[in-house]
């Protein structure tokens, strides 16, 4: 592992997230059949980094969870010519106790109060309140630790003593990864991803999970505009622990631990398992079936309804930004959205399959550019602010799905964003579903979801990147 420095940008989220993919990591769920987790954090914040998205769905599913901060972190700034390691400390501890609530209302959790940095000269000491917080945690406890080939001298120490007792008393832990995101090649082949398993994580599990990372100011913003007080994890770092999943290296107790506590959560594993399966073999609609509905329906499909122009305003609604620089619609058909986001866009490109809706849509929106493109192959140049993937995504194949979501991630300018809008109701001609290409996306986004719709009839998702501030702040309403 090379050195690093922080204020480096490293490698992105997106490449890690499209590697993540190309890895396609097992899903792991032990953690829903252990009795009591205990999490063991070097510092303020790690716990919320790297297992916030767990805490949060095992306290949930009403499983005992205990936080063993073993320093507040207060050397984090050590060029700080604005704050000393003494004023650092009592808010890095009040940070803490916020987020671990935030995470969820019953976790539970102890400060050891090692100075940060002290580890090493307090081994034991840690690793005797370590035992007595699994000695509690019931028949079958977890451990959750920082991983110890991460980087960071605390995350390594802390990673051994939790690995000590595991193997001593033969318990099930996980380790989380931190830094690696940061200064890891995603190349890199002496990664131990064989080992490496994904935790999903549940609408209720990553907003908490977000809601505990924002408790942090004094990692996530700079303490000054002065050099020394530059924040330790910025908008680029904090991107690779806004998945929708975490990333963990559980041992072989862990991946053995007992299961039948949760029926329901297999069922759902397995519902997930069955509509892929059901799906992968299937291919995408074909340029031809589009070709022969627009002979049949030269409009498409029902767009001057009142539902189709309800979705619209919904849509629309949903933009986070009153206005964009570059937009890419996916499966524009006539124009009728194309024309919208025309009114909100510097420029607008729609793309469609066939050309007959796209004749339409030129006459209709002059303003906009219109291309024929068959997805993902013919992919169109260009970065974009906004890509709008509106009833389209259904209707390729799981693979070509993917590969979509590949070009788009790579075709996003820095701080773009996805819009997600899809049918619910059954479709002859669809491969896959609503729900599936919103979970897919959801799974690759580095960034977060600052809205999901659920109706009856259509989802709609919006996917900005993690340090988005929201409407009502950009506008200077909040504190």
């Amino acid at each position: 592992m090379p050195a690093f420095d922080h204020r480096d940008p490293g490698t992105s989220a997106a490449a890690w997230a499209t590697r993540l993919h190309e890895l396609d990591l097992p899903v792991w769920d032990g953690w829903r059949h252990a009795t009591g987790v205990v999490v063991l954090s070097p510092h303020p914040d790690d716990e919320s980094l790297g297992a916030g998205g767990l805490i949060a769905a095992a306290a949930a599913a009403g499983i005992s969870v205990e936080v063993l901060l073993v320093t507040l972190g207060e050397g984090s700034h050590p060029d700080s010519p604005t704050t000393t390691p003494e004023e650092l400390a009592p808010r890095r501890e009040a940070e803490f106790i916020d987020a671990v609530g935030r995470l969820h209302p019953t976790v539970g959790y102890d400060v050891l109060h090692i100075p940060d940095g002290g580890l090493d000269a307090e081994r034991a000491g840690i690793a005797e309140r370590l035992r007595a917080a699994v000695v509690t945690a019931g028949s079958r406890p977890l451990i959750v630790a920082p991983w110890r080939g991460d980087g960071h001298r605390d995350h390594r120490i802390a990673g051994e003593l939790a690995t000590a007792l595991a193997t001593e008393l033969d318990l099930a832990l996980v380790e989380f990864p931190i830094w690696l995101w940061h200064w890891a090649d995603t190349d890199d082949a002496t990664l131990p991803w064989a080992e490496a398993r994904i935790v999903p994580l549940d609408a209720v599990a990553h907003g908490a999970k977000i809601a505990a990372m924002d408790a942090y100011p004094s990692q996530t913003e700079p303490l000054s505009d002065a050099p020394g007080d530059e924040a330790i994890v910025d908008h680029h770092h904090l991107q690779h622990y806004a998945r929708r999943f975490e990333v963990l290296f559980p041992n072989g107790r862990a991946l053995d631990l007992a299961a039948g506590s949760d029926p329901d959560a297999g069922a759902a594993a397995d519902t997930d398992i069955a509509t892929d399966a059901a799906t992968a073999d299937a291919t995408s609609r074909s340029k031809e079936s589009f070709e022969d509905h627009y002979r049949d329906h030269p409009d498409g499909w029902d767009f001057g309804s009142w539902y189709e122009e309800r979705k619209r305003r919904v849509l629309l609604a949903a933009l986070p930004r009153q206005r964009y620089g570059s937009v890419l619609e996916l499966g524009c058909a006539t124009g009728v959205l194309t024309e919208r986001l025309a009114d909100r866009s510097d420029d607008v490109l729609g793309v469609d399959i066939a050309e007959a809706p796209l004749e339409i849509a030129r006459r209709r929106v002059p303003a906009a550019r219109f291309e024929r493109r068959t997805l993902p192959d013919d992919w169109p140049s260009g970065a974009f602010d906004l890509v709008v993937m509106s009833e389209v995504g259904y209707y390729l194949s799981a693979t070509d799905l993917d590969r979509v979501i590949d070009r788009l991630l790579g075709s996003l300018t820095p701080g773009g964003s996805i819009v997600a809008c899809h049918w619910r109701h059954p479709d002859d001609h669809a491969t896959t579903s609503a729900e599936f290409v919103h979970r897919r996306l959801l799974e690759r986004w580095p960034g977060r979801r600052s809205i999901q719709h659920v109706e009856d009839d259509f989802l709609l998702d919006v996917l900005v990147p993690a340090d988005e501030a929201s409407v009502a702040a950009v506008d200077g309403l909040t504190g």
